[in-house]
């Protein structure tokens, strides 16, 4: 029997903003002990080590973020670890002590719900690190200990520090790095470990999970039973799985909620930024390369049709993310690429997600390049004419609920010209695109837009010189390299 697909209602309506902790803010409240060293903030990111970002720095900065129109944060993983990214989990029921422990969370969780906004944590449950305490276990007591079956163990002495292709761990590790032995989830005791800690963590206030890799735990059963825990512990929480590519498999209703939509991404930037996109960095799923509006029309098209129209308005929407270059970068550093790019992401179906430091122009390339400390201190650094435009464009999207939870249709696709339509009961939305270097002439048929409507303009800020005339076509002059936002109220209603 097919399940009925329902997902979080919150997710809908919700921007989200993800950030690396170690890099995000550092707090002057958390009392560490005396003599700890931290890198300077701001030290280049391809040198290891820990900056110091933590949770209370990020309560401090709440101010800032809710001022750009966030209202759900994703964090990459915080729980105890010995890396500055802390997909090494060593203990999965601890807050990192360098990012506040578990005290910090609790002070961020209840600030930030007190302000509406939520929190989902990433959950690294396919794998481990050296030292989980199970796998340490293994490495002191060797075949005599009882956690042997926690992992996949291929032979004796283990090799938890093998480093070269001839000499390769003899465990099961993800990518085959020894710093990250797979945990196997088909024994009944990781199993029910696995689900006591998603559980602990939603009992303990959080509002979902990002999972990281999860189609490399390849059983239904088991994410069919991590919902099932999840939401008995609270159905409003939002579970979004890292899956590249299509993700029908885990999206029908019981086992995810939504992936992080990379799919969306690719399509994007290829669009936007046909002209200047970086192809020093690729990646097979995201499928970069330049496209037209009909091929982008398509691929959108394609996208949202992958899955039932709930799980369409809870895809995460993102263009760039810590396993990625910055968008900007991606795009040549083309800025108005950049703000097409947003006022499409902030006015499509599936929320929204900023990665920090995007909206002031930060622009770097693969990890770790892309995980750089905020500048908080260099603000000459800041585009703050791209800041300003990442504020509207929330702002828009926050006030009007067709662009939220709307339905979508294509309304136009030639050359480089893309126009869509979005509509409720009450209200529709046209926004439309031309990302050429010259104007473009554009006309919408009165049949098009499925009545008359008294337009207003959301977007430019830049009046456009707009005629349509009752039962007759919208026709518009877009600017080269605009994005236009009409909003408007149905006739008779």
């Amino acid at each position: 029997m097919t399940p009925t697909i329902q997902t979080p209602d919150w997710v809908k309506h919700a921007i989200f903003y993800q950030i690396f902790p170690d890099r995000f803010a550092r707090s002057p409240r958390i009392q560490h002990p005396p003599g700890l060293s931290f890198k300077p903030w701001g030290t280049p990111p391809r040198e290891q080590g820990f900056q110091g970002g933590d949770l209370l720095g990020i309560v401090d900065k709440l101010d800032y973020l809710q001022d750009l129109g966030i209202n759900a944060i994703y964090l990459n993983p915080i729980f105890a670890s010995a890396a500055n990214h802390r997909y090494h989990t060593y203990d999965y029921l601890q807050v990192d002590p360098l990012l506040g422990g578990n005290a910090a969370l609790r002070e961020l969780l209840d600030q930030a719900h007190a302000r509406g906004m939520r929190i989902i944590l990433d959950g690294v449950f396919n794998h481990a690190s050296r030292g989980f305490w199970p796998f340490h276990h293994i490495l002191e007591n060797g075949s005599d200990s009882p956690y042997i079956d926690w992992f996949h163990i291929h032979g004796w002495p283990l090799r938890p520090y093998a480093n070269d292709e001839h000499n390769p761990p003899n465990y099961a590790a993800w990518w085959g790095l020894p710093a990250l032995p797979k945990l196997n989830t088909d024994n009944p005791a990781v199993r029910e470990y696995v689900m006591n800690v998603a559980r602990h963590w939603i009992e303990f206030g959080i509002d979902g999970w990002r999972l990281d890799v999860p189609s490399e735990i390849d059983d239904d059963s088991f994410w069919q039973e991590f919902r099932h825990v999840v939401k008995s512990a609270n159905p409003d929480a939002y579970i979004c799985g890292e899956i590249w590519g299509p993700a029908q498999r885990w999206l029908q209703g019981d086992q995810f909620d939504a992936v992080m939509n990379y799919l969306f991404a690719g399509a994007v930037h290829s669009f936007f930024a046909a002209d200047t996109l970086n192809l020093g960095w690729n990646h097979n799923e995201m499928r970069l390369g330049p496209i037209d509006a009909p091929t982008f029309a398509a691929r959108i098209q394609e996208t949202l049709g992958l899955y039932d129209w709930e799980i369409d308005l809870v895809q995460l929407n993102l263009l760039d993310s810590h396993d990625t270059p910055r968008a900007l970068w991606l795009m040549g550093d083309d800025k108005s690429a950049l703000r097409l790019a947003l006022v499409f992401q902030m006015t499509m179906p599936g929320a929204p997600c900023i990665y920090y430091g995007d909206e002031i122009g930060l622009s770097a390339g693969g990890d770790p390049d892309c995980r750089e400390a905020f500048p908080w201190h260099d603000t000459g650094r800041w585009d703050r004419d791209l800041l300003e435009c990442y504020r509207r464009a929330t702002a828009m999207r926050r006030q009007h609920p067709v662009l939220r939870t709307g339905s979508f249709e294509t309304l136009y696709a030639h050359g480089q010209v893309y126009a869509f339509r979005r509509a409720d009961d009450t209200h529709q939305a046209v926004v439309a695109f031309n990302t050429a270097r010259e104007a473009q002439a554009l006309s919408l048929s009165h049949e098009a837009l499925a009545g008359s409507f008294a337009w207003q303009q959301l977007w430019p800020r830049e009046p456009l010189s707009i005629h349509h005339e009752e039962s007759g076509p919208l026709q518009v002059t877009l600017p080269p390299r605009t994005a236009m936002v009409l909003v408007g109220r149905r006739s008779g209603r």
